[in-house]
């Protein structure tokens, strides 16, 4: 990078030139409508200027939170970086990523996560892959139907039933790791929604004596040959007797659908209802995470009550150097403290290994293994495991 490059938030004047970078890096059609007067609520937008004041990358902060075990996490999870082809290669994206995390530690975030087109940069300014959002292809015939449960109402819903769906969508999430809050940040909306999302062609809805226990969002696609794909946006449900309706519902479209397309949980009752066995991967998006603030993160997440330890490590984060020193972890009843040690520790843990094992990605030993965790001979790698104490970190939502 140019010594005279200028990393600075994006203003009013400077959202065309960023939506035109955009376009060009990303391989999108021509714009549709005039940039917006005012940068979107819920996010930052960072933008890399050279000596003659030409844009020449840009980054977006999204003002999300993430659910940790009953806790919401602030985090900056990262969009859009885009670097002009001329100015790659010469350090902008880095600069743009370490201003992008100190911008989010002023403002409160503790945490980031961001969907890589390519690994390595992110990695060198910290990022680790911590696991993938899967899409998967199940065929229609496959899928079993029940005899309908008594006592529950399968009917097809609409925009007032969006907001019922956002509440369920956050009993399934607020107990698991990762998963975004879907309140407030950019996900903010003005009044009550008047129309189903973008794409979403339905809405079903399983009811129990007037509350919602489960519900599918998809979209029609187009034909009824064999080529014919229901795609399934979210399929979710909060008892098995919900689940086995929904995909009583979903298998009664094989017909003219003889394919289904669903992105499903690590494990959930909607999981457990479907023939996994016959699946076949439709595609699959990576994403990576790292600790904006280390202490928040670990203050801010829940942990499960049952576990409790100390253990002291050092950790380095060239990117974000006030995470760099010595520190100790003590979890005790849910709660969760780092503190700053004088003491030189065993172990030193890289950035990208603590990502790893707050995620729950990977144990002590598979870090060490990696070279992301480096202790001395006679000491145990897997001391470091209580760093990740709890269910794997994963995402339902692509940013």
């Amino acid at each position: 990078m140019h010594p005279t490059t200028v990393i600075r938030r994006l203003e009013a004047d400077d959202l065309a030139a960023a939506g035109e970078l955009g376009r060009l890096a990303f391989g999108g059609g021509p714009p549709t409508a005039p940039p917006p007067r005012d940068p979107p609520p819920g996010r930052t937008g960072y933008g890399a200027f050279d000596p003659d004041g030409r844009f020449v990358g840009k980054a977006v902060d999204l003002h999300h939170e993430q659910w940790w075990a009953g806790r919401r996490v602030p985090a900056a999870d990262v969009a859009g970086v885009a670097v002009l082809p001329e100015a790659r290669g010469r350090g902008v994206a880095l600069a743009l990523l370490r201003e992008l995390l100190r911008g989010a530690r002023e403002r409160g975030a503790a945490i980031s996560a961001l969907y890589p087109t390519v690994t390595g940069p992110y990695r060198r300014a910290g990022w680790e892959v911590t696991g993938a959002l899967r899409a998967v292809d199940l065929p229609t015939v496959a899928l079993p139907r029940h005899r309908p449960a008594a006592g529950l109402t399968v009917r097809p819903g609409g925009p007032a039933d969006l907001d019922a769906a956002t509440d369920l969508y956050e009993r399934i999430a607020r107990h698991r790791c990762g998963l975004l809050t879907r309140r407030g940040g950019a996900f903010h909306r003005d009044g009550a929604p008047t129309a189903l999302p973008d794409g979403v062609d339905g809405l079903t809805l399983v009811e129990q004596d007037g509350r919602l226990v489960g519900y599918a969002s998809w979209q029609r696609g187009r034909g009824y040959d064999r080529q014919a794909v229901l795609t399934v946006e979210e399929v979710l449900a909060t008892t098995p007797e919900a689940a086995r309706e929904l995909v009583g519902v979903l298998a009664s479209w094989q017909s003219v659908t003889p394919t289904v397309r669903l992105w499903p949980l690590g494990s959930d009752a909607i999981a457990a209802e479907l023939p996994l066995e016959q699946a076949r991967e439709h595609e699959q998006r990576i994403w990576m995470h790292r600790p904006v603030d280390v202490v928040r993160a670990v203050r801010g997440r829940g942990w499960p009550a049952h576990v409790r330890g100390r253990v002291d490590f050092a950790v380095t984060d060239e990117i974000a150097p006030w995470n760099t020193g010595a520190w100790r972890l003590e979890v005790d009843g849910g709660d969760a403290e780092l503190h700053r040690i004088t003491d030189e520790p065993a172990a030193r843990l890289s950035v990208r290994g603590f990502a790893l094992l707050y995620t729950g990605a990977a144990d002590g030993y598979a870090v060490a293994e990696a070279g992301l965790l480096h202790c001395p001979a006679g000491t145990d790698p897997g001391a470091l495991d209580l760093l990740g104490a709890g269910p794997r970190a994963e995402l339902l939502d692509y940013f």
